[in-house]
């Protein structure tokens, strides 16, 4: 921890993640960081039944509690200010981040529906999670349609529209419970439902908007478009239009209500909603055109930079504004990382490797290839460049003599070919990509640093913080607060980063160019139509949920 001095001005960044959210109090004038505090949500992912004896959820449901979110303001932030050590006086603006697509529907006053008595056992009147992928089916039409039509729009997203995003959301809740589309006057991203209650004004950010609520060009979908889709959907960006803000903008000032709870000053700026993937750019000095940020946890976004609009086929968007004012902000991702390692160590290592440690450093005595092994990172679906969220993992070549960190490692792996896949998908359209910068809780393991940078054959560097949504956040803060005039300047105050702290291998790199052809070849069999077996096997296992919980009803029918 740095010194704290009286005469410093600090600004709060509060990072809203899928299972906590952490506060962080930075020094205005260098970035320092003085202060943080993690606090877990109480309900954590709702994915098997709604809390409190709520009904039980179909298979690929995502919910959360929008209470936990304001737990978060409630206790990190006091806990943060308390661990710097610094007067709550001292600081001059917050500004938050959060997962997305995470959307709530809400009353006009910002109420979520979930808090409505009558609506409380209906779950569609939560809040979709990031991961939420239900509503793949009504991402398909929506891809369809927009084709059939010429849609200007679709081009700009790569194509496809991801099951995660707020259209397909809102199709699926208006198909599925249509008195809680109907109930909700407005339908908003966590990122700026979170600023809602922190300064009591609705707003809206350019990145939500841009990367997931399909505005482009100063407008959303045509109403003919919704119409087309199903007539009682015409009006649904009534329900997404709200003052749109540019980043590191001012949204408002706190309220007592919010100052109450943070235990910080009534009236300090607080600056307009992000994503957290989008805002560590600014944490990690990668602003500039050409440097693509990964941002490496349960999954991956890729943010990048770029001097003019293309269309890059699979990727999540392209938004004017959408990383950093003055930029086109590309956007690509995985919906599966770190949560692939995760699930094969609780799931599938046995005792004596049922660790990351353990299985990380027998992995990493292997040689390029010694496993005989290629994975597809699938085990959420394929964010980009499938846009396909039925789609599943796989692991070729097993026999025998297979041992866990044989397959530990294929995984990591075949996380960074997923990565390859994008970053060539960039270069093919026009968008350069010169180097990686990788944030996140993944940039520990040593091990998996460098296969990424040998897969890649680009220099990886490692952001300077341990926090980067909450650093960028807090950045936007001091944005927000008029402490710099632009969120370049205060990156470049405020941000940190360690270069090219791993090279590629050039015997490594051979190696894997051989191991991706094959990576690339099952990508494009099993993810573009040549074999759908997964999706079968997706309809096959939903098909027989359903009935099981048909059964289940019907039983419970009857004993009643």
């Amino acid at each position: 921890m740095s010194e704290v001095d009286a005469s410093d001005r600090y600004v709060i960044g509060v990072d809203f993640g899928t299972l906590s959210g952490r506060a962080l109090v930075v020094r205005v004038r260098d970035g320092a960081e003085l202060g943080t505090a993690v606090h877990e949500y109480r309900r954590g992912v709702i994915e098997t039944a709604l809390p409190d004896g709520g009904p039980p959820l179909p298979p690929d449901w995502a919910l959360q509690d929008p209470d936990d979110y304001r737990d978060v303001l409630r206790h990190a932030v006091p806990a943060a200010l308390a661990d710097a050590g610094v007067d709550p006086s001292r600081v001059v603006g917050i500004g938050t981040d959060f997962t997305a697509c995470t959307v709530l529907p809400t009353l006009a006053d910002g109420t979520p529906l979930c808090e409505t008595p009558e609506l409380r056992d209906r779950p569609h009147a939560w809040v979709k999670l990031w991961k939420h992928h239900a509503a793949q089916p009504h991402a398909d039409r929506i891809n369809a349609l927009a084709a059939e039509r010429g849609e200007p729009w679709l081009g700009r997203y790569g194509g496809k529209i991801s099951a995660e995003w707020q259209f397909a959301k809102g199709l699926q809740i208006l198909e599925e419970d249509p008195e809680v589309y109907r109930r909700a006057e407005r339908f908003v991203e966590a990122a700026d439902w979170i600023v809602w209650q922190l300064c009591g004004a609705e707003t809206r950010n350019v990145c939500t908007a841009g990367y997931k609520g399909i505005r482009q060009d100063g407008r959303y979908p045509s109403s003919d478009y919704l119409a087309a889709l199903d007539p009682g959907f015409a009006d649904f960006v009534t329900k997404l239009d709200g003052p749109l803000l540019p980043l590191g903008a001012r949204a408002g000032t706190l309220s007592a209500r919010a100052a109450a709870w943070t235990g910080l000053p009534e009236g300090i700026a607080v600056a307009a909603g992000n994503v957290d993937a989008h805002v560590t750019a600014a944490a990690a000095q990668a602003l500039r055109p050409g440097r693509l940020v990964a941002i490496m946890g349960t999954s991956t976004c890729h943010v990048l930079n770029g001097t003019h609009p293309a269309e890059v086929p699979g990727m999540c968007g392209v938004v004017d504004g959408g990383i950093s004012p003055g930029a086109w902000g590309f956007e690509a991702g995985q919906s599966g990382v770190g949560d692939i390692f995760g699930w094969f160590v609780r799931h599938a290592a046995p005792a004596g490797f049922d660790s990351h440690e353990q299985l990380t450093e027998a992995a990493a005595a292997q040689p390029v290839g010694a496993h005989g092994l290629v994975a597809l990172d699938w085990w959420n679906g394929n964010r980009s460049l499938l846009v396909n969220h039925d789609l599943s993992g796989m692991v070729v070549g097993l026999t025998l003599a297979t041992r866990p960190p044989d397959v530990y490692r294929a995984l990591l792996e075949a996380t960074a070919y997923g990565t390859r896949m994008i970053v060539e998908a960039f270069a093919q359209a026009g968008v350069p990509v010169d180097d990686l910068v990788v944030a996140g809780g993944l940039t520990s393991n040593r091990l998996l640093m460098q296969i990424y940078a040998d897969v890649t054959n680009r220099p990886l560097s490692i952001i300077g913080s341990a926090q980067g949504p909450a650093l960028g956040s807090a950045i936007h803060a001091a944005v927000a607060a008029g402490a710099y005039p632009t969120i370049h300047e205060a990156s470049d105050a405020m941000g940190r980063i360690d270069e090219a702290v791993y090279r590629p291998v050039p015997e490594n790199v051979r190696a894997y160019d051989a191991l991706y052809a094959e990576y690339r070849a099952l990508h494009d069999h099993f993810g573009r139509g040549a074999n759908d077996v997964m999706l079968r096997l997706r309809a096959i296992r939903n098909a027989a949920v359903d009935a099981a919980a048909d059964r289940t009803a019907a039983t419970l029918e009857v004993v009643g």
